[in-house]
């Protein structure tokens, strides 16, 4: 039984159980339980994340009767242990031994002080957003991303007087953006392999949709309400060793470009800051494994969160939750624009409820390959929605990584999800740009 249940976990499209609506009542918990008493509180910090996806799990755990709590447990347990969030949780690890040791060397101040230096007052928060983009770009991931650029945002943040919110969210926004075009991302891979498409056309297809709402985003960070403040400061002044500073950062972009893991890139970036922080006298080698065993236990909260929500997605689609979110989304297809809206739909529902774009794309990439083939939407094209509309959904969910990857490094200005959501407008002009596309498709 053991074996069966190890085996099925990891297929990703197997429904396990008949189309349930009962089966998403965890999710209808966790809504009322976070969001609900968010609202009547107005406080979202009032209730922690991981305490909404506790009681949530619980819901899980309870229904279906007619199974033994002991295999359901079971199925919980290896559903934290899925592949994706033990690769995603591996990230944030080093994501936080990165920035914990990369503030230590004063990696991050000498970085902020470099871009006060160099970059006019008006454009800090835009080229914040460019600068994720061509990491998030050339990395593939838009976690590690927002690992190596948000402590430098947070750090703009408090010398310049800038809104938090928007140089956190002009950050995640840029990661997003590289992120979806990215030809080794995860859900490029995904994306591409479930429709069989070329990763180029499908990217060629992506920039027909974001090339706007990104031009748009760049400048709406330009207005005067969010660069104010930083005119008014001056800009410190930048030394060798300043430079010395930021070459982890640096080796992150020129690495990345090369197309190498992002987690080696992390660790590597981990060392050289060791050996730099060493070579100033920083720190002591004692020291600094203290500075990276602080970094790695910040991110804790993060993990229990992602552990969680692989856990629960499990129970859901083991229940039949998943599957009769398809089977629904099938039944309102009529023709080729229906299509690409159902398609739409399909996976932003499911990325929305597992609050994870790969394991949507997975999920949802079968299924819109069946029902392209059979209303002549191109392949290239459903890959294209699959990958956009996940990528939208994930930026404005405030219990998806970005966000919450986000949050924690940014512990030291106490910052929530949803004020962070508040500064991040790149993932709503990508909405708006996908239903313009949507709308102007052929029937």
């Amino acid at each position: 039984m053991h074996n069966e249940i190890h085996n099925d976990i990891h297929n990703e499209t197997k429904p396990w159980r008949e189309s349930s609506f009962k089966a998403l009542i965890p999710f209808v918990v966790f809504i009322i339980f976070y969001f609900g008493f968010s609202i009547l509180t107005r406080d979202f910090s009032k209730v922690p994340m991981t305490v909404a996806f506790i009681i949530s799990s619980a819901a899980a755990l309870i229904l279906n009767h007619k199974e033994k709590l002991n295999k359901k447990i079971e199925i919980f347990a290896l559903g934290m242990g899925n592949k994706d969030i033990m690769i995603m949780c591996l990230v944030f690890i080093l994501a936080g031994a990165f920035t914990a040791s990369a503030q230590a060397i004063g990696g991050v101040n000498a970085a902020v002080d470099i871009a006060e230096h160099f970059i006019p007052a008006k454009f800090l928060v835009s080229g914040l957003f460019v600068v994720s983009a061509l990491i998030s770009l050339a990395v593939g991931t838009s976690c590690g991303t927002i690992a190596a650029v948000v402590p430098i945002a947070v750090g703009l943040s408090e010398t310049l007087g800038l809104n938090p919110a928007v140089v956190i969210g002009a950050s995640i926004g840029g990661a997003m953006f590289g992120d979806n075009l990215s030809l080794i991302s995860d859900t490029t891979i995904a994306s591409t392999r479930t429709q069989n498409v070329e990763m180029r056309d499908k990217m060629l297809c992506n920039l027909r949709i974001v090339i706007l709402p990104a031009i748009l985003c760049v400048l709406l960070y330009t207005l005067p309400i969010f660069t104010t403040a930083a005119a008014q400061n001056t800009a410190n002044s930048v030394d060798f060793s300043s430079y010395i500073k930021i070459l982890p950062y640096i080796l992150l972009l020129i690495l990345g470009v090369a197309g190498i893991n992002v987690m080696f890139l992390l660790l590597l970036g981990t060392i050289l800051n060791i050996i730099i922080g060493l070579y100033f006298g920083a720190f002591n080698i004692w020291e600094a494994f203290g500075y990276i065993g602080d970094g790695t236990i910040s991110m804790a909260n993060t993990l229990i969160v992602a552990l969680l929500a692989g856990g629960l997605l499990c129970m859901v689609r083991y229940n039949g939750g998943i599957n009769f979110i398809i089977k629904k989304t099938q039944n309102l297809i009529k023709d080729r624009k229906s299509c690409e809206f159902g398609i739409t739909f399909l996976v932003g529902i499911i990325n929305l409820f597992t609050a994870n774009n790969t394991v949507a794309i997975i999920t949802a990439g079968p299924i819109a390959k069946e029902l392209s083939l059979k209303y002549n939407v191109g392949p290239k094209r459903a890959a294209s929605l699959l990958d956009t509309t996940s990528c939208c959904v994930q930026g404005v969910i405030p219990y998806g990584a970005q966000i919450l990857i986000a949050t924690s490094l940014a512990a030291s200005i106490s910052i929530s999800s949803f004020s962070i959501m508040k500064g991040l407008f790149y993932p709503a002009l990508m909405g708006i740009g996908l239903f313009v596309s949507l709308c102007l498709a052929k029937k």
